[in-house]
């Protein structure tokens, strides 16, 4: 597994079962998640990847779904925890540390919130260290903040828009923005406006200000011209963070106004709400109608709104079905999701989800769908918050359309079951006939089943036990070492104990029998290597002789030949 740094992204060394390391680049100290599934490490670095990147909405929504499906990961719920407070580490001008700065600021300090006393719940001694500093640094910067925003005074509006591209250009965003903040002015409004409310704030921290703003705020105007704009990474910092003051029963209003776009391409989050359209005749004059009647009717307007919601729900579940027969299911999932947001009680969006569940494009396609989803989770919300119309057609989906699905499965399993004698396919065929409920006769085939499973948990066990008897007869170590793993993981069945100590008697003579054997084998090569330094000290002494003795040979033949060669010369 790798693992990268969560402050300066560099990849993260340590020992295996290692809950906390260093970053030996930019020396923090900080937890590591614990799992051992590649779909969770996808999400983790999909999560980690929109966290670093500020995406803290996205981020958090992904470490909320390892949460889910691991809820005693430490980790997971400390990241959501960066997430919640929008902590984002900046290096330290100088040197290569990290230090944190808080982007989402809220009046509950960070040692109250619950993900942090879950993420304190399941770690150990040296994450939890590590939590509890970090923590501490937070809180801290938190405090730092809330002081500031606390000297600002309250603002009436608050205006949303990106002010560069990026090229560094100002966007028509930033004008457009402009011109609504000059005419807001002039009608006696009190208005944040970035390029103009943070020009004297140069060189410091903008968080406490931008937070007060929001706090204050009574409208939100969130401005526009690409769906991009909208994304883009500190503006859905400051209309997502709106928007959930919104949901947490906060009396505001956010209002989207875009120019030169299709107002279907904007947030989904906005899918619920009034937006404006800047390039109409006359725009301007209906805004300040409409804020005028925000700030003097307060209370009727937070019901306006509401009713507006709920004729947008309509138009959101159509996109969302839309979406489904388009087999777009990511999208028209998220259709279903905003939907529930502000009506969680939306059995249509429920609906919803289940065809995007099975993947099928219609509602009339559950009748012939051929699956079973009657154990469906959102097949039981829509029992559960259905009128008496979905409610009957539901069940008979799940009737009609899970028929020939039930049938299948029955005659797979009632197969299965006739046909095997290991306990593992039969208990698989166990879980279909508990599936399948009242179907036929289910449940007398699962009490047979049951049956044959016991029976065959038996017979395995039996045939073990006499394969691991023959095992121990032989005179292999290996063997026998398996043979007593077997007999002392069953010591409770037959005489399983008494074999495993026999095996272990058995073990210990063989090793012992084989330790003689390579002694024995080693001294007797000692031997032979004896006897061959022998040899050949024998055999260097015997050539050395051979050779002076021919050495002597020669000299004796020389000197015959001069000696002759003399004599013939003397007679002639």
């Amino acid at each position: 597994m790798v693992f990268k740094c969560k402050m300066c992204d560099a990849t993260l060394k340590f020992n295996p079962g290692d809950s906390v390391t260093e970053c030996e680049y930019c020396g923090t100290m900080q937890s590591l998640p614990k799992y051992d599934d590649e779909r969770i490490g996808n999400l983790y670095n999909r999560a980690e990847h929109y966290r670093k990147n500020n995406e803290f909405d996205k981020a958090q929504a992904l470490y909320e779904e390892i949460v889910n499906e691991h809820p005693q990961d430490a980790d997971a719920y400390w990241s959501v925890v960066l997430c919640k407070y929008g902590v984002e580490y900046v290096e330290e001008p100088g040197t290569n540390k990290r230090v944190p700065t808080v982007n989402r600021t809220q009046y509950t300090s960070v040692f109250d919130d619950e993900n942090y006393k879950e993420a304190l719940k399941y770690a150990d001694e040296k994450q939890r260290s590590v939590y509890e500093e970090e923590a501490k640094e937070i809180n801290e910067i938190q405090k730092g903040i809330l002081e500031i925003s606390k000297k600002e005074e309250p603002f009436d509006i608050f205006i949303c828009y990106k002010e560069t591209d990026e090229n560094g250009r100002r966007t028509l965003d930033s004008v457009l923005a402009s011109e609504l903040y000059e005419i807001l002015q002039k009608e006696g409004y009190k208005v944040f406006y970035a390029r103009v409310t943070l020009d004297d704030k140069f060189g410091v921290a903008y968080e406490p200000y931008i937070f007060a703003a929001l706090q204050s705020s009574k409208v939100m105007i969130a401005v526009g011209t690409k769906p991009e704009h909208f994304e883009a990474v500190w503006v859905k910092n400051e209309w997502s963070r709106y928007l959930a003051l919104i949901k947490n029963g906060a009396k505001k209003t956010l209002i989207p106004a875009y120019k030169d776009m299709d107002p279907y391409n904007m947030p989904m989050e906005f899918a619920h709400l009034q937006a404006i359209n800047m390039g109409e005749l006359g725009f301007q004059q209906d805004m300040i109608s409409g804020i005028r009647k925000l700030m003097a009717e307060g209370d009727s307007a937070v019901g306006a709104a509401a009713v507006t919601a709920s004729i947008n729900v309509a138009a959101v579940l159509e996109r969302g079905f839309l979406y489904a027969e388009d087999k777009n299911w990511e999208d028209a999932n998220a259709c279903f999701e905003k939907v529930l947001n502000v009506a969680p009680q939306n059995a249509e969006a429920y609906l919803g989800k289940l065809l995007v569940d099975l993947q099928v494009t219609t509602k009339d396609g559950l009748l012939t769908c051929g699956q079973l989803f009657d154990q469906n989770a959102n097949y039981k919300k829509i029992i559960r918050f259905g009128d008496t119309e979905i409610k009957a057609f539901i069940e008979r989906a799940a009737d009609e359309g899970g028929a020939g699905a039930r049938e299948q499965l029955y005659k797979d399993a009632v197969w299965k079951m006739e046909n095997s004698i290991m306990p593992e396919p039969l208990r698989e065929c166990q879980k279909v006939f508990e599936s399948l409920g009242d179907y036929m006769d289910s449940k007398d085939k699962l009490e047979e089943c049951k049956q044959r499973v016991k029976d065959a948990e038996e017979k395995k066990l039996e045939d073990l036990y006499r394969f691991n008897r023959d095992l121990m007869n032989q005179n292999d170590i290996d063997m026998c070492k398996r043979a007593r793993n077997f007999f002392q993981d069953n010591a409770g069945y037959k005489d399983c104990s008494t074999l495993a100590a026999q095996c272990k008697t058995k073990i210990d003579r063989l090793e012992n029998e084989k330790q003689r054997e390579e002694d024995a084998i080693l001294k007797n090569a000692h031997r032979l290597a004896d006897q061959n330094a022998y040899g050949a000290k024998s055999f260097r002494k015997q050539r050395n002789k051979t050779m002076q003795w021919i050495e002597l040979g020669v000299s004796a033949i020389f000197l015959l030949i001069i000696c002759i060669v003399y004599l013939l010369e003397s007679c002639s």
